[in-house]
């Protein structure tokens, strides 16, 4: 009987120290992807970029800086020539070289882009249109073009009430999003978390509001009085703003840039996982003569 016992606190302290240790690489994996569904690199810095040219008509106002390579053409934006009414609350980059400031940001773009088209899809909603739709974290796939342009034209994002909700939309051809459509956050959702792979060119209707990370191969054109609360990423092509546009960078993003807060507290994971296995160990040895 004594034996048995024995026996049965061994294996049952066996079995506490086992789940510390699976406990502990859960929460380690879990700090490892969390806030990482699309890592910007040092797109995080700008507002808008584009590969080709920068065109803005009217009273444009973008908060954050504006980049552009390996084009050099900024049309409209007061600071650099010809100038215009359109102000820039950050600094240009136009041209340079492949290892300059844009010229990173572009290759930046190029990675960011292939990791968002490489995540694996939650929903596939080809063929259906956006609008009146609400969305709960996950990756939404588009074979063609995505649509917010008939019916209801808001789109809800809704956090769930998770510590770090991401959403990606991958989007095999364009996007397109009707005059005073919206993009809308609820319940933990934040801008900088939300991501568009548009596969060839995006266009935002006037009067529009938008949100999120425009990751887009081609061209990104905004109609006049249209605001995005996000970032609009052109890989190849140009970025058209038609007048008075707002493009905001947000505050919190996803991955390498984000909040202080959104770092992992990887050190007493670790302390954790390796006290665990130390014991787990010693254990063994201490009472391998006695299985």
């Amino acid at each position: 009987m004594a034996g048995s016992e024995s026996h049965g606190a061994i294996n049952g302290t066996k079995r506490i120290l086992g789940g510390l240790v699976l406990a502990a690489a859960l929460s380690l994996h879990h700090n490892a992807t969390a806030g990482t569904a699309v890592p910007l690199g040092s797109d995080v810095n700008f507002a808008v970029l584009a590969g080709s040219s920068v065109t803005s008509t009217g009273n444009t106002v973008i908060n954050g800086n504006l980049g552009e390579f390996p084009g050099t053409s900024v049309t409209g934006i007061a600071g650099i020539a010809p100038g215009g009414p359109g102000i820039v609350n950050g600094t240009i980059y136009a041209g340079g070289t492949a290892t300059g400031v844009s010229g990173t940001a572009e290759s930046d773009l190029a990675t960011a882009f292939n990791d968002a088209k490489g995540l694996a899809s939650t929903a596939n909603l080809t063929g259906q249109n956006l609008g009146g739709m609400t969305l709960l974290p996950g990756v939404y796939t588009f074979s063609s073009t995505a649509f917010l342009t008939t019916g209801n034209m808001n789109l809800m994002l809704n956090g769930n009430g998770e510590a770090d909700p991401q959403f990606v939309f991958q989007i095999g051809t364009g996007l397109t999003t009707a005059s005073s459509s919206e993009v809308l956050l609820e319940n933990g959702a934040l801008a900088g978390d939300v991501f568009w792979e548009v596969g060839s060119s995006a266009t935002l209707g006037s009067g529009s509001e938008f949100v999120g990370n425009i990751l887009a191969y081609a061209s990104i054109s905004a109609g006049t009085t249209a605001t995005v609360d996000g970032r609009l990423l052109a890989e190849n092509g140009a970025v058209t703003l038609a007048g008075a546009d707002t493009i905001s960078m947000p505050i919190a993003n996803a991955g390498p840039g984000g909040p202080p807060s959104s770092a992992p507290d990887t050190g007493s994971t670790l302390l954790l996982l390796g006290s665990a296995l130390v014991a787990l160990i010693a254990f063994g040895r201490r009472f391998s003569v006695l299985a």
